[in-house]
């Protein structure tokens, strides 16, 4: 895990004020290329308020420090965006859920694909989830 000094530099480049809880919540929140939602923060910070969690991930979201996935498992999942992350101005990633352990994944390397609409047709936002079995299930499948 990284120290203080890393957090609060991401938070930094996106105009964000570093605080201590602020920077509590992110370490908890990078996670590498998995998501985490708001009840999964909410159990790994017990000692946390619900509504300070909630206003700290949309402080975040509103700065693009972050950038939420609906995959479709009934609640919104977030990821820490890298330094480069361009997710807010077309550039989006795929993400993949895994429908055996329920984690959904950023495939950074894999961009949404452009789709040529219709005249008439304005886009706020794309959503690109694939479902399937994750690496690391389909291999707990075959060694059973």
């Amino acid at each position: 895990m990284e120290n203080d000094e890393f957090y609060i530099k991401k938070m930094k480049m996106r105009g964000i004020r570093p605080t201590p809880m602020r920077v509590l919540i992110l370490k908890e929140m990078y996670r590498g290329d998995v998501t985490v939602s708001l009840p999964d923060m909410e159990h790994f910070l017990p000692s946390v308020d619900k509504s300070t969690i909630s206003r700290t991930i949309n402080t975040f979201l509103e700065h693009h420090l972050l950038h939420v996935v609906d995959d479709g498992s009934g609640a919104l999942k977030y990821a820490v965006c890298s330094d480069c992350c361009d997710c807010y101005n077309g550039g989006g990633h795929v993400h993949f859920y895994c429908e055996s352990c329920r984690r959904t994944f950023c495939l950074k390397g894999i961009h949404v694909p452009d789709v040529n609409l219709p005249g008439g047709f304005t886009v706020d936002g794309i959503n690109f989830v694939m479902k399937g079995i994750c690496p690391e299930c389909n291999e707990k499948n075959s060694s059973k």
